[in-house]
């Protein structure tokens, strides 16, 4: 019989095995010992075969009335209560078939042809167990039929018949059977759940709240048992059968005539709805919660219901009551219940999107919605639960609408809209933004540009809730839709506006901060204001001055690079950009503000750079920037690689073990080959190749000397040392200013790193030479000196900080000269001492030449000490004024020459205005000294004189007070001077002393 069932499932003889059970089943005893014989089957047999014809056939026999309708079968009918008692025992094997029939595809569980068959058996038994128990006369124990692996027990003898049809199997009903059951209800419902998440959403949704229903009623069901409350524990059971009554049908996986009550179910449970909605608002207090509890178990019922309909079943039943469900659903919105909110918002979404949902992602037919849309947009107009609920079916459909009419009426109310109105406008736009993230299929480009506009108007509406949520929103949506506008907005006249564009505009860099493009397109909105002739006249939009700010944008960037997490990602694009317009200012202005972030990918960067200046074309001819257009995009070209090595910190080149800016120039001995380590391939390499090129642009050879200075002293000064070597052999003027330039760079830069060695006695012995060479004011030779002046200045103020602890302790100078004797040096003298000898040594035997000192030389060294007191810091101050004045204060005396001891009075001159208080222990010398000029020296030293007591009576109080003494002898020597001296402008200096002195 069950393979019979089992291959006649479908066929028109199904029904003949039921007919035979009913004939036998008029014989008591034949009735147990087949009932008995059936649950041997499922409760013993591992056979998957045997156990879904089983299924098959049990099923057949519970619900024979609606299968079997032309025939009476009153055997069946008059065992049918014994037989679903009996078949109750086997609802644990059952479910036990159920829970190990499902396997995982993509993370969701599908069903076994078995369990499916289990399930819905299961669901036809416990079913059963719902309708009204009939008067039964036949009654048998259910102990009889114990389900275990154990012995079956043997059935009464036939003479016994009689007596065992007046014992009753218990004397509690059917709903407590029902009740028994609920733990295998509760599995048969998790896997239902299981198996419906991917194919049956809504119904999924419907099973989740039968789920938690029956989860508490097994709560309450110990409890009550614990507390022996058998009448609140009776009306659970009746609870639980009435609605399982409805559950139980709308479960069912495989239902062949699950259509023919479709539409009365479907209305039943649509006026269920309505009337105990009704009750629900209008009743007294104490029928309220029950009317409630109803209409929410009739909205769960069309959940079930809806959701099990598919293909052309479901859009004939939603064609024809599609507007009643909207209705219904609709006006139970305004129930204040979150639950039943939130279940309207899922029947919605499953349904009336559902119909008009294409393939491709769009609402294909909007009738319906379009019917109900003004009544859920009335919603929106208080901020309550329900407006939270139309929230998500609003975006949802403006998501899907394909004309965007929604959406203009949203973006209406935003607009014009009052306060909560604008409020959930915003939300509705939210949740457009969150579905858009998760979709595929977004909105129209001008459906977005609608939405950008209309927030940023937002921006500008002044109420502080309204901005802050447009700010918060801003940066969800694509850049291009709004990071334009947000700079633009930033120039605004408006400074409310700024404040709130500010906010939206750096919420949107670092929403995408690891986006690289995004900061592209901001440069380039830059850009494009900035050559805008029309941006001053934009309305509402005002530039002070005549001349573009970016900055007042790029300050705005620090709190964005500090939300960059991966600078590796970011350097490479924003590098390449400022190669791809290497002449575009505001792209180099905006990396300048990042470069300390830079430095994290420097190896990135200067692999580029590196890459770019090989590709580079060395320039063999002479070249002028001003040419022709070509040549001036040459020129930026060649400029853009030193520009992104400018904007990197100094530690880029802190390491000698990097092989991309030093190559393998640590490991050679450049003492002695400079010539082929400038060739190497490292960033060093071509920056010195860039410096000392012959025919590169003028421009392009500085800013690569400037750059040189940031290497490594130990690199650079052998290096430079044999660049002016071999310059200074053939007078290449450009070749020595360009080392020059690298040198004074690296002396401000890395003083503290740089040592006295032999190179460096090297080098200041060649400065030496280019000095004593013959020059006239303005020409080459002259800047190149004056280069050499500015190098030796800052020779000495390297040693004087390194001797005042600046750079260290006080014995710092002291281990460097070591060091430098240790090299086999001989000439160990301080570059300071040797400048104040070369300018008070008036006997030509101690010059490195043999020539005697020239005139002009002694001046350079004068002007090398006015520059040193010119470029000292303030720690070193002292230590300078404690080793030049004292020394020159004797040299003004003793000097023959008048013009180096006008030059002596100058550098103290210097050392006063620029040593200030570092000179008072000096101060009385030095008036006295000044004076003495005044009174008996040339004309050039009583300038000189006079310049130092001006310099003297302006500094502060404490040298004031030392030198107070003195101020009448200055007096008077200034007093005969205005008068008398045949000097104009001397005159005219005394008179204003004078005028100092009388007046305080």
């Amino acid at each position: 019989m069950v393979e019979h069932s089992l291959r006649s499932k479908e066929s028109k003889h199904g029904g003949q095995v039921l007919i035979l059970l009913s004939w036998l089943f008029q014989d008591e005893f034949i009735f147990q010992s087949l009932m008995r014989d059936l649950v041997n089957i499922i409760s013993r047999k591992e056979d998957r075969y045997i156990a879904l014809g089983w299924c098959t056939l049990v099923r057949e026999l519970v619900e024979y009335e609606s299968t079997m309708t032309q025939y009476s079968l009153s055997g069946l009918r008059e065992k049918y209560s014994a037989m679903i008692e009996i078949l109750c025992t086997c609802i644990s094997h059952l479910s036990a078939i159920v829970s190990r029939g499902s396997t995982v595809s993509d993370g969701y569980e599908l069903p076994s042809r078995l369990s499916i068959s289990a399930a819905d058996c299961c669901l036809a038994i416990t079913e059963a167990l719902t309708r009204k128990d009939d008067s039964l006369k036949n009654k048998i124990r259910i102990s009889d039929f114990n389900t275990s692996k154990e012995a079956v027990p043997s059935l009464p003898g036939i003479g016994e018949k009689k007596a065992k049809e007046t014992q009753t199997i218990s004397n509690r009903g059917r709903e407590t059977l029902l009740w028994d059951q609920l733990p295998e209800l509760i599995n048969l419902v998790q896997r239902l759940l299981a198996w419906s998440r991917k194919s049956r959403p809504l119904h999924a949704r419907g099973l989740e709240r039968v789920l938690k229903w029956l989860q508490d009623l097994n709560e309450h069901n110990g409890r009550l048992r614990e507390e022996a409350d058998m009448e609140i524990l009776k009306a659970r059971e009746l609870l639980l059968s009435s609605c399982w009554k409805h559950y139980s049908v709308l479960l069912h996986l495989e239902e062949l005539n699950f259509s023919q009550n479709c539409r009365e179910r479907l209305e039943q449970y649509l006026s269920g709805i309505q009337l105990y909605a009704e009750r629900s608002s209008y009743n007294p207090s104490k029928h309220k919660d029950g009317a409630a509890e109803t209409r929410n178990f009739f909205l769960n019922c069309l959940c079930l219901l809806l959701g099990r309909l598919v293909g052309r079943r479901f859009e004939s039943v939603m064609s024809e009551y599609g507007l009643q469900i909207s209705e219904v659903l609709i006006s139970q919105l305004n129930s204040g219940d979150e639950d039943v909110i939130d279940l309207v918002v899922g029947i919605f979404k499953g349904t009336i999107f559902k119909l008009n949902y294409s393939s491709e992602g769009i609402l294909i037919d909007t009738r319906q919605m379009d019917a109900v849309l003004p009544l859920l947009l009335q919603l929106l107009d208080k901020r309550d639960g329900t407006a939270r609920a139309v929230v998500i079916l609003v975006a949802e459909y403006c998501s899907m609408s394909i004309d965007g009419e929604c959406l203009k009426e949203v973006l209406e109310r935003l607009a014009c809209g009052n306060n909560l109105q604008q409020r959930n406008a915003l939300d509705v736009i939210s949740e457009i933004i969150q579905i858009s993230l998760t979709s595929a299929d977004g909105l129209p480009h001008l459906a977005w540009r609608d939405i950008s506009n209309y927030l940023l108007g937002c921006l500008e509406s002044g109420e502080p809730a309204i901005c802050r949520a447009a700010t918060n929103l801003l940066p969800m949506i694509e850049p291009s839709y709004v990071l334009p506008a947000l700079v633009r907005l930033l120039y605004s006249s408006d400074i409310e506006l700024q404040l709130s564009v500010k906010d939206a505009f750096i919420g949107v860099l670092k929403y995408h901060n690891q986006e690289p493009e995004v900061i592209s397109m901001l440069l380039d909105s830059l850009s494009n204001l900035s050559n805008s002739l029309d941006f001053p006249k934009t309305s509402g939009i005002t530039v002070e001055g005549s001349k573009f700010d970016a900055d007042k944008v790029l300050k705005l960037m620090t709190e964005w690079s500090e939300n960059v997490q991966d600078w590796k990602i970011m350097a490479g694009p924003l590098i390449d950009k400022l190669f791809t317009e290497p002449s575009n200012a505001i792209v180099v202005k905006f990396l300048s503000y990042i470069s300390e972030h830079l430095a994290d990918a420097a190896d990135i960067i200067l692999n580029r750079v590196l890459k770019c200046m090989q590709e580079q074309e060395e320039l063999v001819s002479e070249t002028s920037p001003h040419e022709d257009s070509e040549m001036q995009k040459c020129l930026f070209e060649r400029l853009c690689p030193l520009l992104i090595i400018r904007l990197l910190p100094l530690r880029v080149f802190n390491s000698l073990n990097s092989s991309i800016v030093y190559g393998q120039l640590h490991n050679k001995d450049i003492n002695h080959d400079g010539t082929s380590t400038i060739h190497d391939n490292c960033v060093t390499a071509l920056l010195l190749k860039r410096a000392f090129s012959k025919f590169e642009f003028e421009d392009v050879r500085k800013l690569a000397a400037e750059l040189s200075g940031r290497i490594l002293p130990t690199v650079l000064f052998p290096l430079v040392c044999f660049q002016l070597e071999d310059s200074a052999g053939i007078r290449d003027v450009s070749r020595i200013k360009a080392g020059l330039f690298s040198l004074c760079t690296s002396l401000v830069v890395r003083g503290r790193n740089i040592t006295v060695t032999s190179t460096m006695i090297r080098i200041r012995k060649l400065l030496e030479e280019i000095l004593s060479w013959p020059s006239l004011d303005g020409d080459e030779v002259s800047r190149a000196q004056h280069g050499c002046i500015d190098c030796l200045a800052l020779m000495i103020c390297t040693e004087v900080q390194s001797s005042s602890g600046s750079f260290g302790d006080s014995n710092t100078l002291k281990k460097k000269i070591t060091l430098a004797a240790a090299e086999g040096m001989t000439d160990l003298e301080s570059t300071l001492s040797y400048v104040i000898s070369q300018l008070d040594n008036d006997d030509s035997s101690s010059t490195s030449f043999e020539a005697p000192l020239s005139l002009s030389f002694r001046l350079c060294m004068a002007n090398v000490l006015i520059s040193a007191c010119q470029k000292i810091a303030d720690s070193g101050k002292t230590h300078l004024a404690r080793k030049t004045i004292p020394a020159l204060i004797r040299s003004s005396e003793v000097i023959k020459d008048r013009e180096i001891r006008a030059a002596c009075l100058q550098v103290l001159f210097s050392a006063v205005y620029h040593l200030k208080s570092a000179v008072i222990p000096y101060s009385s010398d030095l008036i006295k000294l000044s004076l003495k000029f005044l009174r008996e020296g040339s004309e050039k030293e009583r300038m000189a004189g006079a310049k130092l007591l001006a310099a003297l009576m302006a500094s502060e109080d404490p040298i004031l007070e030392s030198i107070s003494a003195g101020l009448l002898d200055a007096r008077s020597i200034l007093s005969t001077l205005s008068r008398t001296d045949p000097l104009p402008e001397l005159r005219q200096a005394c008179q204003k002393l004078l005028l100092c002195l009388t007046s305080s």
